[in-house]
């Protein structure tokens, strides 16, 4: 049987978490000689702020432009996102941030856009100079935020926690990232000096760079055990020579998904001389994670020390805590076969796992597309281990993994069907749909950003005959089904074919983009996605769930719902998104493209990335290129034949822009789909026009 253990994690007096929480107490409750005057309300707060200057707030705010993603990030996940109403286009998750109106780039927000939302409060950064000039005389409070440390970070949490009244939703923000902080320092020390590896965070399209010595991402580097570069300067980004490179011989080298670029300098004589390159030891991470510094410090710190030292982390004799569970959480499911559904949160190598096990009144039969089908199951199961786990798992294999993961569980190897996935359990999606006397459940997660692909366009990298591969990724978009019904082999076998099919149909109606070639192609799944149908219980027998029938209408039905759903809460992708993230998704950087037009002139190319920018707020012009988005798939399908409309359209609407003809050729990007192609040409020559 399943061995859950409640207990509560309350962390020790003499224990690192417990002083964060002690100094966030100390630094933010109010002080005995107010604790009247303070007990229905903490305000007026004073602090002074990044640029030194006093602040005074005498009530909360209620309409809050953010323009500083970190802030976005931590009043988001401490729970103060209703304050919020504008942020810029380079905040995505959580996924409320879909909700909030957009402002524009972090670089050169939208005054008068800023103006129209009305804020009692503006987050802002330093390098946003034009914000105080333009509300320097208002009424409305600005703050200037610079985080650049963990410590400052915790600092920031606190005290937004406090000014938004979620105080203790900070406190345990803060004590989560400093545990998984604790755990790796434990670990690191275990590590001798000697055997310590030189890292470096590498930046960059065309030249590289790296952070200088005072910045954030080398303190992550540190923490994650590794020595990072001291090249004497300062500065969020400084250029490296070939010299400092070599002489560095980083042996470990990262960058963040846009930093991919840099792999065609990296393949060059001289730049590829150094242990990183020729160990294949180059590794890429989400950007919300490398380029930021908010609520996941602990998180990514854990996740790059585990890919630096991937060895000594799967070596059980280096794990600081047993492999346990340590709490779960019931999870209300109303199928009478059922007898119990739970969310169990484990300890596996030092990373906390989260399983979602539904234990069984009998055995059944179950179809998977991991195992094939079994017999006498007790226990249905979908397994999310962290990041950090990824590339220790994949050392282990799938065998190794399922073998650890139900030994900690306490499961029995021939009682249990599982799945595996890098999506959370708490974006766990749960969609239910009935018609009569019948019903369907769905439990799905499912994440596309890193792993989609479209089938039939897209190419496979493993040939491995009769072999197990180690490097198996976890399953990205995995389907419980459920229904109240007996289902025959047959009709198990029918419901994958459905519920493939209805995902399918989810990605597409969300223009999930294949993350091999986005701006050419929809992802149709992730390469890694798998189904278990279980063959459940009830008064009916059901023989046949195609798409004809009403039970694969509901479980169409619920699949689709449920991606949906799953992927919201996950990757924070609605229907509605931005342009801006629409066209990131097709890895159309903004700023790179402008560079590229310009022919690399710094400040017009600065100019002409501002005014693209206020240009798609315009909805008239953000229309205008998703419209060409989707005739660009069709043209790529072959289901457009004449593009002189297209064209037309697209002369058109740079000439409104500019305000007399203008020639579009000089502004075509490169590796870009010709329709789609065209209208950002569109948009770039106009916008060029007005400089």
């Amino acid at each position: 049987m399943i061995s859950i253990h409640q207990r509560r994690n309350q962390p020790a007096t003499g224990s690192p978490v417990f002083i964060v929480l002690v100094l966030a107490a100390a630094l933010f409750l109010p002080n005995p000689s107010r604790a009247r005057a303070t007990a229905a309300s903490p305000y007026p707060i004073r602090f002074t702020d990044a640029g030194k200057r006093l602040i005074t707030l005498e009530q909360k705010p209620q309409r809050v432009v953010s323009l500083v993603p970190a802030v976005t990030e931590i009043l988001m996940r401490i729970g103060a996102q209703e304050q919020i109403v504008g942020i810029t286009y380079h905040s995505i998750l959580p996924p409320e941030c879909a909700s909030k109106t957009i402002v524009g780039g972090y670089f050169a927000p939208d005054i008068e856009r800023i103006r129209e939302l009305q804020p009692d409060l503006i987050f802002y950064a330093g390098i946003q100079k034009e914000v105080p000039a333009a509300f320097k005389n208002s009424a409305i409070t600005l703050v200037e935020v610079a985080p650049d440390s963990i410590e400052k970070t915790f600092f920031l949490i606190s005290r937004l926690g406090r000014i938004f009244g979620h105080s203790q939703e900070a406190i345990k923000v803060i004590a989560e990232e400093q545990r998984q902080l604790d755990v790796i320092a434990t670990k690191i020390a275990r590590i001798p000096k000697a055997k310590r590896k030189r890292v470096m965070r590498i930046m960059g399209r065309t030249r590289l760079m790296a952070p200088g010595d005072d910045s954030f991402q080398n303190e992550f580097i540190r923490k994650a055990g590794g020595i990072p570069p001291h090249f004497g300067r300062r500065g969020s980004v400084i250029e490296i020579s070939l010299a400092e490179w070599r002489k560095f011989n980083p042996q470990v080298i990262y960058g963040c998904g846009s930093d991919r670029e840099l792999l065609e300098l990296l393949e060059k004589p001289g730049w590829n001389e150094v242990d990183a390159v020729k160990n294949h030891q180059v590794f890429f991470f989400p950007c919300d994670f490398t380029c930021r510094i908010a609520t996941h410090c602990g998180t990514f710190v854990s996740w790059l020390a585990a890919r630096i030292y991937e060895n000594e982390f799967e070596d059980p004799a280096n794990f600081v805590h047993p492999e346990r569970v340590v709490g779960s959480k019931p999870l209300k499911l109303s199928l009478n076969y059922i007898e119990r559904a739970d969310i169990v949160t484990s300890e596996i190598k030092d990373f906390r796992n989260q399983t979602l096990v539904l234990t069984l009144k009998e055995p059944m039969r179950i179809l998977s597309t991991l195992e094939g089908e079994k017999s006498d199951v007790k226990f249905v199961a979908n397994h999310y281990f962290p990041a950090p786990a990824w590339g220790l798992d994949h050392l282990s294999g799938l065998k190794g993994l399922r073998q650890a993961t139900l030994k900690t569980l306490g499961l029995e190897p021939e009682e249990t069907a599982i799945l595996f996935t890098g999506a959370r359990m708490d974006c766990l999606a749960v969609s239910r749909q009935s018609f009569r006397e019948l019903e369907v459940t769905a439990l799905v997660t499912a994440g596309v950003v890193s792993n989609a692909l479209r089938m039939s366009a897209d190419h496979g990298g493993f040939y491995e005959p009769g072999t197990r591969k180690k490097h198996e990724k976890p399953g990205t978009i995995n389907m419980l089904l459920l229904s109240n019904a007996r289902l025959t082999r047959r009709a198990m076998a029918r419901a994958v074919i459905t519920a493939t099919e209805a995902k399918t149909a989810a990605l597409q109606d969300l223009d999930i983009r294949s993350s091999a070639t986005p701006a050419r192609n929809q992802a149709t799944g992730t390469g890694t996605d798998n189904i278990i149908v279980v063959e459940g219980r009830g008064d009916h027998t059901i023989d046949n769930c195609g798409g004809h029938s009403k039970l694969g209408e509901l479980i169409a039905k619920a699949v689709y719902e449920g991606v949906r759903e799953a992927i919201r809460k996950q990757n924070g992708l609605v229907e509605k998104r931005s342009v801006f993230q629409r066209l990131k998704e097709r890895r159309l950087d903004l700023s790179r493209v402008c560079r590229e037009v310009t022919g690399a002139k710094r400040e017009r190319a600065r100019k002409l990335r501002t005014r693209v920018e206020r240009l798609l707020l315009n909805p008239r012009y953000a229309g205008f290129l998703e419209a060409l988005m989707s005739l660009s798939d069709a043209r790529q399908r072959g289901l457009v034949a004449n593009l002189d409309a297209t064209n037309h359209w697209c002369d058109r609407t740079a000439a409104e822009i500019a305000g007399r003809q203008v020639d579009l050729t000089p502004y075509l990007p490169t590796g870009v789909p010709p329709v789609l192609g065209r209208g950002i040409a569109a948009i770039l020559a106009g916008a060029a026009a007005g400089i």
